[in-house]
């Protein structure tokens, strides 16, 4: 049970600094006005620290075994000042506390970078050492970072195609889906790479055996899912985006823009599919069976 709550709260944090940071980085660079994502960055914020406080908590009850709060207070304390997890985590609570206080889009982007970042801590990288240490902790972030831009911007896109539907809506939803085409392309190229290296870095150069226990089993499944969420990609670039072009001169806006929200909305719930099975598979070892 104290597993399946482990993983459930690593899929709730994951997801919730994920969509943090990358919210925050669409609204950054789409460049409009009209985009007021600022309630719910600062909901984000407070929900990632309330995540991160409840992380802890069950952390050190798990390496303590102590389960009464006045006899597990110094081992918090010891968590948070002696090791690694715990400056990551002061540096998260700083972050997110920051995007609270002042949600701009440059600010809340830099902060979330930051607070999804210190995830990075509680990963495969922190058992290396030495100069391969940094190196895979650098793959790491670098993952995170293109996830949450990705996974960011596909909720930012299913928001702006809700509601009403007119000329007005549909431009900005145009403008948006262009600005983000060059962003993909960078998300789609780091995501492949670090995705690759921290294969190497967690498994080694083999396929063998790894493949048929669980932690292969899952692996292969997150990457049929990324697969697919590169096929909704394409169709997103090469008909979507020009139908809602079309639609400005046919007025066909409410026919666009639901394809879009469908083909977005599915691309979203596999990449959150995919952060579930991130959150999994950092519990187990690449020779679980």
């Amino acid at each position: 049970m104290a597993e399946l709550i482990n993983i459930l709260l690593r899929l709730a944090l994951y997801g919730d600094l994920l969509l943090l940071f990358g919210v925050a980085l669409f609204a950054l660079y789409s460049g409009h006005a009209s985009l007021r994502f600022s309630p719910l960055l600062r909901g984000l914020a407070l929900l990632g620290a309330l995540l991160s406080v409840a992380g802890l908590v069950l952390m050190t009850r798990a390496m303590s075994g102590e389960t009464e709060f006045a006899a597990l207070w110094p081992h918090l304390q010891m968590m948070l000042l002696e090791t690694e997890v715990g400056l990551a985590w002061a540096l998260r609570m700083l972050a997110l506390m920051v995007v609270l206080i002042r949600p701009g889009w440059a600010i809340a982007s830099i902060a979330g970078a930051v607070a999804l970042a210190s995830l990075a801590w509680s990963g495969h990288g922190a058992m290396d050492e030495g100069s391969l240490r940094f190196w895979h902790f650098l793959s790491d972030i670098l993952h995170l970072l293109a996830a949450g831009a990705w996974l960011g911007a596909m909720l930012a896109l299913v928001l702006l195609a809700r509601g009403r539907v007119d000329e007005a809506r549909i431009r900005l939803l145009t403008h948006a889906v262009k600005r983000f085409e060059w962003v993909g392309a960078a998300i789609v190229l780091t995501l492949s790479i670090t995705g690759v290296v921290n294969y190497l870095f967690i498994v080694g150069p083999r396929l063998d055996d790894v493949l048929l226990g669980a932690y292969g089993m899952l692996l292969a499944i997150k990457v049929l899912l990324f697969a697919g969420m590169l096929v909704l990609a394409a169709l997103n670039r090469f008909h979507l985006g020009p139908a809602l072009e079309r639609s400005i001169r046919d007025g066909q806006h409410v026919i666009a823009a639901n394809a879009l929200r469908r083909s977005v909305l599915l691309e979203l719930g596999m990449a959150l599919l995919i952060v579930a099975l991130v959150a999994w598979l950092g519990t187990l070892s690449p020779d679980a069976g």
